[in-house]
């Protein structure tokens, strides 16, 4: 069989930031029909290609899906102690590493009723995930891949983004007088976000914001006439009094534009596995036709997106363990 860990090195190998993915999934796709899968590319965007492997007879059966997209930059693996460095390592290359070699040995043990779905362009709008979902789907569970810590997480907040505008006039800097700056009031409007009475959930914690970006104007000597800030609501519930509550905010300030939106997730559960909640995110909202979704990783988010993001050489290998488990559990009842 397959080492997982040699397999997700040879992944981290391949450069796929968001938009060029061409390379990872040409990979992937030919490991797997090296080893008899039925193998599927639908097109998301040029060059760009979402994988669907499946075998016979999964009718009501199980997928497991995770990305192969990256945030830049690049970075190569590199194996020091027991750890696996590289971009991707824990978000999600390692675990598509692991869902590859645990389908593989479900089919090989004689277990048809497995799938694999491999999106792109997660970490930036999910496009790869919003065109899979128009497959015609026959699995009845869904396992997605997110760096869980290896426990199944049993509930995920959701996001928002927000693009919030300024407007200004511009003239010279040595007659200030004559302008009016975009700049100073978006400055005086934003540390004001922190006071929003933003709700809690008892098991999602609490909803938090991060102002993500700042730009405007366009040199030192010119009053700047534009300023924009871009925020992201992690969210624990509802998401419309959270719109209410920015555009009051924003009133007479401000204009508000809000950007995409993924809600707030309960996820189930499967007795004998650790469980407990993330506050990130995943493509699950957006694949509602592939069945009842579980999120289960091996890896920490905690070192995804940093310098220095690595998976347990130990963890990736027993996480190949615990997807077959889960499988055959699930497809036991």
């Amino acid at each position: 069989m397959t080492d997982v860990v040699s397999l997700a090195a040879e992944l981290l190998a391949i450069q796929s930031t968001t938009g060029s993915e061409a390379a990872a999934v040409d990979f992937v796709s030919r490991w797997l029909v090296a080893r008899g899968w039925n193998v599927t590319l639908q097109e998301v965007s040029r060059g760009r290609a979402n994988i669907w492997g499946s075998r016979s007879g999964n009718d009501g059966g199980v997928t497991f899906s995770t990305h192969l997209d990256t945030v830049p930059p690049f970075v190569p693996p590199r194996l020091e102690g027991t750890r696996l460095f590289g971009r991707g390592s824990s978000d999600a290359k390692g675990i598509a590493a692991s869902m590859m070699v645990a389908a593989d040995r479900l089919v090989s043990n004689g277990e048809k009723r497995v799938e694999v779905l491999f999106v792109v362009g997660e970490e930036k709008g999910s496009d790869g995930a919003r065109a899979a979902n128009n497959l015609r789907a026959r699995s009845r569970y869904l396992i997605n891949g997110e760096p869980t810590e290896s426990k199944l997480a049993s509930g995920a907040k959701g996001s928002l983004r927000a693009t919030i505008r300024t407007r200004g006039r511009e003239a010279h800097s040595a007659y200030p007088h004559l302008g009016k700056s975009a700049i100073e009031p978006m400055l005086e409007l934003l540390p004001t976000l922190r006071k929003l009475p933003l709700p809690s959930d008892p098991m999602l914690g609490e909803t938090t914001v991060n102002i993500g970006t700042i730009k405007g104007g366009t040199e030192a000597n010119i009053i700047p006439a534009h300023a924009e800030a871009e925020i992201m609501f992690r969210l624990v519930g509802d998401v419309e009094p959270i719109k209410k509550m920015v555009l009051d905010w924003a009133k007479g300030h401000a204009d508000v534009e809000f950007g995409s939106h993924i809600p707030a997730q309960r996820f189930a559960t499967v007795p004998g596995f650790e469980t407990g909640p993330v506050a990130y995110t995943s493509d699950i909202p957006l694949l509602s036709n592939w069945g009842e979704p579980l999120l289960f990783g091996p890896g920490s988010i905690h070192v995804a997106h940093t310098p220095d993001e690595y998976i347990d050489v130990e963890e990736l290998r027993q996480s190949v363990d615990t997807y077959e488990k889960l499988a055959k559990t699930l497809l036991a009842r």
